[in-house]
């Protein structure tokens, strides 16, 4: 049915048992698709399930700057974290669906593929990550009902689409995505289930529901972080920009768990309505910092989201070489409440030269749809995850190949801190680590402070797991683990960062600490870490703090570099923060510690639980 495509004989069938088959290829073609077809404006997305009759899951409408799509289902409207089941009997750290449900995927895949050879269906192919220019490719297929066209058309912006004719010996499959929403009704009382499903070089990932994020998004995520397993490379969760400014050019990729500033790394700093930086406002003095400066660096993103680090993509020996796995990007607007506060959005969402797909905001007849304006779970509640995916092509300046980058830096969403409330917010607006230490901020990945995505509930803060993609991940931790270790021994000729967000010390700065901690490292020469222009961190799991920062002309004051320093805070709470910070890692760390450990790693980890000063990291990668 598809030249050069090898599949399963199952999936083979079902396709030539199904009503009809269509190959969409075009843009254009998916996205008359989400709307119902040619000539029409809108549909309602609708499945007959058995024991409720026909179920209403999304509605799509067209408007002048694209299609929104609304779900009728709040819950619909975001990631469910609980959706991620494992179908297969591979190693895992992960829920298995026999776990979960009680019984093998095997009968359920089965009924899947019955379910779909029932269908009107459309396939469609994709590259698993960025293509390389030549050789054997990752392809992906999609098979899904031809209604679930607005999530064809997703995926189709998120991953790339090839046309079925253009496909060659060299196309691969090593993933093939199921699309049952049915299913969620049926059997998994009405939540969110993505399967994956793992045998021999294939990775089926079936999706259960309609909502793009955990399938179209990171499920496909999920397939190259297996691939990479297999094969001995990564896929970093993390943005990556170019930033240009009188003295240099610098690439700084910048790691994190969710709400650590990665798509905000790629703007320039928001400015208040009299065009001024706002460097913070100290929530005790209620004093304002700020500053009037031009913006210091011109900014060229490679990545939003998904940075892939293949060997087939280049090598330059001791570099860490980059290049973004995806064709488009899942940027949410909810920081966008009201029109002037991001004019870049605007300009990207209003005056796009082509149709966008956007989720969870509103469709009003007549005007175009504006990232301002989102969807309510309930009258007067906002969704707090309205998104549009914007392919990388339609952004100004983007970058289209691989780069090396120059600096890895890791974000951290701080709190406030201070004498009369003690807490983690202890980070100064740069510091500089020893790539060991960098390792242990990659192995617990804090979701920190206030997480727009995922709340922590009583806890102090929560870990995203290694990487910060391991919610997205197949096997195990200490695989992954591992792999970081041995990228970060094998890359040497880079520097490693760390840079918070919402709060430094007492001064609520929102992203600004992290904008111009970009522009600080976007300056630096490579005297500008060496450890004689820096000082221990009082905390040693901060690394460094460098004697002196400027951008442009701002001196950064030294209250912004040592917290310690700043009156409403002082050593005794600053020290309070250290341990809240330092126990949370070591009660973290500790899981990593099985013989499957690089014997380095596990050094590396005793070394942090023996409470070792900063100089014994130095050497270890």
């Amino acid at each position: 049915m598809i030249p050069n495509v090898t599949l399963p004989a199952d999936v083979l069938s079902l396709l030539e048992k199904a009503p009809s088959v269509i190959t969409p290829s075009t843009r254009a073609e998916l996205l008359e698709l989400a709307l119902g077809g040619a000539g029409s404006s809108g549909m309602t997305v609708s499945y007959d399930v058995p024991g409720k009759g026909t179920v209403d899951e999304a509605w799509t409408e067209k408007r002048s700057n694209g299609i929104a799509v609304n779900y009728f289902e709040p819950y619909m409207r975001r990631r469910d974290p609980e959706c991620m089941v494992i179908g297969d009997d591979l190693p895992t750290d992960k829920t298995t669906y026999s776990d979960r449900f009680g019984t093998s995927f095997a009968g359920t895949r089965e009924e899947t593929l019955q379910w779909l050879e029932t269908q009107d269906l459309c396939v469609t192919a994709f590259y698993l990550g960025k293509p390389f220019s030549e050789g054997k490719q990752y392809g992906g297929i999609l098979i899904a009902p031809k209604n679930a066209g607005f999530f064809i058309g997703g995926l189709a912006d998120l991953q790339g689409l090839v046309p079925l004719d253009d496909i060659d010996e060299n196309f691969v499959v090593r993933s093939v995505m199921f699309v049952a929403p049915p299913f969620r009704h049926t059997h998994y009382d009405g939540k969110q289930v993505v399967v994956h499903n793992r045998h021999g070089d294939m990775h089926e990932i079936f999706s259960y529901n309609l909502y793009p994020g955990p399938s179209a998004k990171k499920g496909v995520y999920g397939a190259l972080l297996t691939i990479g397993e297999q094969e001995d490379w990564l896929t970093l969760h993390a943005s990556t920009v170019q930033a240009k400014n009188s003295k240099k050019t610098t690439v700084i990729m910048h790691e994190g768990a969710s709400g650590a500033g990665k798509s905000e790394m790629l703007e320039q700093p928001h400015r208040n309505e009299a065009g001024q930086l706002v460097v913070g406002k100290n929530l005790v003095s209620g004093e304002e910092l700020t500053i009037d400066m031009e913006n210091q660096d011109e900014l060229r993103p490679l990545t939003d989201d998904m940075a892939m680090c293949h060997p087939r993509h280049g090598e330059s020996g001791d570099r860490l070489t980059a290049c973004d796995a995806e064709e488009a990007w899942f940027l949410r607007v909810d920081h966008v409440t009201r029109q002037g506060i991001d004019p870049h959005m605007e300009e990207l969402t209003l005056e796009c030269d082509e149709p966008l797909i956007f989720l969870n905001l509103k469709s009003i007849e007549g005007e175009p749809i504006k990232p301002w304006e989102h969807m309510e779970d309930e009258p007067g509640v906002p969704c707090p995850n309205p998104r549009v995916i914007m392919p990388r092509n339609f952004v100004p300046g983007v970058l289209q190949d691989t780069v090396d980058v120059d600096i890895r830096n890791f974000g951290l969403r701080a709190p406030a801190t201070s004498t009369e409330k003690p807490s983690y917010g202890i980070v100064g607006m740069v510091h500089v680590l020893p790539p060991a230490l960098a390792w242990i901020w990659r192995l617990v990945s804090p979701r920190g402070h206030a997480n727009p995505s995922i709340t922590a509930g009583k806890k102090l803060m929560q870990s995203e797991g290694v990487g910060s993609y391991w919610p997205f991940a197949t096997g195990k931790k200490v695989t992954q683990a591992n792999l970081l270790l041995r990228q970060m021994a094998e890359t040497t000729s880079l520097h490693y960062s760390l840079t918070p967000n919402q709060h430094v010390g007492a001064w609520k700065t929102g992203f600004m600490s992290e904008w111009l901690g970009r522009s600080v490292l976007s300056m630096a020469d490579d005297s500008f870490f060496a450890r004689e222009n820096c000082v221990p961190a009082r905390c040693t799991l901060l690394g460094y703090t460098p004697k002196s920062a400027r951008v442009g002309d701002f001196e950064v004051p030294e209250q912004f570099l040592c917290v310690e320093k700043q009156p409403e805070v002082g050593e005794a709470t600053y020290d309070i923060g250290a341990e809240m910070l330092t126990n949370f890692f070591k009660e973290e760390v500790k899981q990593f510690l099985s013989d499957d450990l690089d014997p380095v790693g596990r050094k590396i980890i005793e070394l942090f639980l023996a409470d070792a000063s900063v100089d014994a990291y130095e050497g270890l990668l």
